[in-house]
């Protein structure tokens, strides 16, 4: 059986159209465990107007989403945990392909879809992942950090089935995490057990659309934690490929955001970073020029190039 566990906190809009994606699996061996961290918008009461018999309503005190999620895997009863985002939702045969895939690749501790965007105005599109190590629709992903750091997430929170033997022995999701959370349990996984991937867009990431104009509203925090995290799994996996790669991947993006709020030493400390793991990343280097300029010469160039 597979437990999928839905993390709920103040998506009351939203909840029901994610469960009854759910609902129309053509696959129907499932529970499914929605745990409520603590909302204020009445999201636990939508949920249960979803009636089934397979659905289980857990509330909690607000704890943030990685102890949602893993109160959800505690609480979970099948082999199988399959991740979904309150406000997402998967094709009728979500999982009947990662089931699918589950008999292929039997070794596999992790099994994932690629995934569809959609926006807000309806318009919609995959997601861009490249240096796939296979042929076909199906295969080892053997080299996740390389395909990572130059592609969309290959590994997202709502087109991710994992065994809860591998999830429960990486420790879940870390807590007090405000930001990159998910990766730093993806990273752990993919260090540890071997991936399964299905190259069809298989679920929906339902997501606003974003302002290159406008600074993100959500900051990287100033303590790197993600970058901590996966400094201590370089050193305990040394031999994993790609990590490097990876971790340079990490500290352009938060060169970039640094970038983009004109933070000019941020913007340097990440960048030196990430040469230092991976000395032919030299995009960064760009993003120093351009956080020196002027306020508004920087949003033109912002506005139109990036």
């Amino acid at each position: 059986m597979i437990s999928v566990v839905i993390p709920l906190y103040n998506k009351a809009q939203l909840i029901e159209a994610t469960l009854r994606s759910v609902l129309r699996q053509t696959c129907q061996d499932f529970e499914i465990v929605v745990v409520d961290d603590g909302s204020t918008d009445g999201s636990a009461q939508a949920a249960a107007r979803v009636s089934d018999p397979r659905i289980r309503i857990i509330t909690q005190d607000n704890a943030g989403v990685s102890a949602a999620r893993n109160r959800g895997i505690a609480e979970a009863r099948g082999e199988f945990i399959a991740l979904l985002d309150a406000d997402d939702e998967w094709y009728p045969d979500y999982l009947e392909t990662q089931v699918g895939m589950s008999e292929k690749y039997p070794s596999c501790g992790v099994f994932a879809t690629n995934y569809l965007f959609r926006y807000p105005d309806g318009t919609s599109k995959a997601s861009h992942i490249t240096h796939l190590p296979f042929a076909g629709t199906t295969g080892i992903l053997s080299n996740y950090f390389q395909v990572a750091a130059n592609s969309n997430p290959p590994l997202w929170t709502s087109s991710i089935m994992a065994r809860k033997s591998a999830l429960q022995k990486v420790g879940g999701f870390p807590t007090g995490v405000r930001s990159g959370e998910d990766l730093i349990t993806w990273a752990r996984l993919a260090c540890q057990f071997s991936i399964a991937y299905c190259t069809s867009e298989k679920a929906i990431y339902n997501i606003p659309v974003y302002d290159k104009n406008n600074p993100p509203k959500r900051r990287m925090e100033k303590q790197d934690i993600v970058g901590d995290y996966l400094s201590e799994l370089r050193a305990s996996y040394p031999d994993v490929p790609f990590l490097d790669l990876y971790i340079s991947h990490w500290h352009k993006m938060r060169a970039s955001v640094a970038m983009r709020h004109g933070e000019v030493r941020e913007t340097f400390s990440e960048i030196l970073k990430c040469l230092r793991a991976n000395y032919k990343n030299l995009k960064p280097i760009a993003f120093g020029l351009i956080v020196i300029l002027p306020a508004s010469v920087r949003r033109h160039i912002l506005g139109r190039y990036l």
